[in-house]
């Protein structure tokens, strides 16, 4: 993929970058991904001095991590995210996720790992949306700007039925959204969309009932990475512990996952908008 210049210290002051000097990607990260998949993904993307994370939308434990990418972002540009994200997944690996307990372990790791008035800041320059399900609606709430916060986040990380739901004013919310309830891309600027999942099968077409903006088609070149040794995020939950060289082996497989879409050979980078096999990466 070719990725033209733009300075870290230009993102890092918060201005955005010209887009003759760079190119910007919107990312979403779907709840079948498994999260240290997903980090392996963010990781080797930051090492790409010349792409730019416009906005990350997230449903499931990608929400935390896109939580944590935009904090870590904020304060120490990507050297700072990749440091964030490390330090977010050593707490994982030592966190009790027993589900004997009520309590849903993730709000002290996330707690932990951000402060969610540096997200609000307007020195954060990632839009973060976070996807969640009304438990008494069954609809799909999208929590971005000013109603982004630790229970938002920890609700769209909250596997139904392992964990109680979250409250927020009033309602009760937890995670499950899926590909077919997402937003159109918005065509702010020209770019590119890369979905990051984890079953193939779930990209392999766009879902029932769901078509992207028309004005969004134009826009937005749309790409998949998918896990080809797809493993549910449920896993973390399931197990009292979880082992850092498993961990960190999913994330070298997102790494390299990543790598092979980054070096693909593509005739060009805006022919299409919608997920094909051309710019599928499994």
């Amino acid at each position: 993929m070719q990725i033209q210049a733009a300075t870290e210290e230009t993102f890092i002051a918060g201005a955005r970058p010209a887009m003759e000097d760079s190119q910007l990607i919107d990312i979403t990260l779907a709840n079948d991904a498994h999260g240290a998949f997903v980090w392996g993904v963010l990781d080797r993307l930051l090492d790409e001095p010349r792409l730019f994370f416009r906005s990350i939308t997230a449903s499931g434990f990608g929400g935390m991590e896109a939580a944590v990418l935009a904090y870590g972002l904020a304060l120490g540009g990507r050297r700072g995210a990749r440091t964030a994200l490390t330090n977010f997944w050593r707490r994982v690996s030592h966190a009790s996720m027993s589900v004997a307990s009520t309590a849903n372990p993730l709000r002290s790791i996330l707690e932990q790992s951000i402060e969610i008035a540096e997200l609000h800041k307007n020195s954060c320059r990632l839009k973060l949306n976070i996807l969640a399900s009304n438990v008494r609606t069954d609809t799909m709430t999208v929590f971005s700007g000013d109603r982004l916060s630790i229970d938002a986040i920890l609700a769209g990380a909250t596997v139904p039925f392992l964990f109680p739901a979250v409250e927020i004013d009033g309602d009760a919310y937890w995670g499950e959204c899926d590909l077919s309830a997402l937003p159109p891309v918005q065509p702010i600027e020209a770019g590119h969309w890369l979905i990051v999942s984890g079953k193939s099968s779930g990209c392999m077409t766009p879902c029932a009932g769901y078509r992207l903006d028309a004005n969004a088609v134009n826009s937005a070149s749309a790409h998949t990475i998918c896990d080809s040794h797809h493993t549910t995020s449920a896993a973390l939950f399931t197990k009292p512990c979880n082992d850092w060289g498993e961990l960190t082996e999913m994330r070298d497989r997102g790494r390299q996952r990543a790598e092979d879409w980054l070096l693909a050979d593509h005739p060009s980078l805006s022919e299409s908008s919608v997920p094909d096999n051309k710019h599928r990466y499994v």
